[in-house]
């Protein structure tokens, strides 16, 4: 069934690129990145491809945004060997060369202090009211294990102890989901920059 409804998305993305000259084919592509169907927008621009002239402006256009939204797809920083020249990737790739993205640069440091200290990849990312409330979460209960365990409550010290692991086990989630959210955001705004350094007209966000 999957397959089957690719197949009709790219049957009906051919059918009004063959009809539409391609300003408005391409236009119609941008709208439906732009509004989060970057598969139609794939689809679309493919088949434009196939009916547009080998060496016109508006082919390079098409090839280069293509591969420009495939690359937001899967999130990759590296372009795709070119068959061909292509003025506008050239002018992208060049700018990513001197702009590179370092990805998950923020996620493990992040990980790594949450699970030695509470609320420590929170600060690390500058996010110092979360970073309090897993202090305010963890702390107490690191305190009250202490104390039964010194007291040799048995069942209440494994009770308060599983409570402060899943406490603290919790905000070390929140540290890696907001460090994941900061690297997409970071993404985001890298591929934006990319993608105006190409010049290819239209903005796809």
């Amino acid at each position: 069934m999957k397959r089957l409804g690719w197949v009709l998305v790219v049957v009906l993305a051919y059918i009004p690129a063959c009809y539409a000259d391609s300003a408005s084919a391409y236009r119609q592509a941008i709208d439906s990145a732009a509004q989060g169907d970057d598969r139609t927008a794939i689809a679309t621009l493919n088949a434009l491809k196939d009916v547009s002239p080998v060496r016109s402006l508006w082919r390079q256009r098409i090839v280069a945004a293509q591969q420009l939204i495939r690359m937001r797809v899967t999130q990759q920083t590296a372009f795709p060997l070119q068959t061909g020249p292509n003025p506008h990737l050239s002018l992208a790739s060049a700018y990513a060369a001197n702009h590179p993205l370092l990805q998950d640069a923020r996620r493990w440091p992040a990980t790594l202090l949450a699970v030695v200290v509470p609320g420590g990849g929170h600060a690390w990312q500058g996010r110092w009211k979360d970073a309090g409330m897993a202090a305010l979460m963890v702390f107490p209960m690191l305190i009250l294990t202490a104390w039964a365990a010194k007291r040799r409550m048995g069942p209440v010290t494994v009770f308060f102890a599983l409570i402060t692991l899943w406490l603290w086990s919790g905000t070390v989630f929140s540290s890696m989901s907001l460090a994941e959210r900061g690297n997409a955001e970071a993404y985001m705004a890298w591929w934006q920059g990319v993608w105006q350094a190409s010049g290819l007209p239209g903005r796809p966000w």
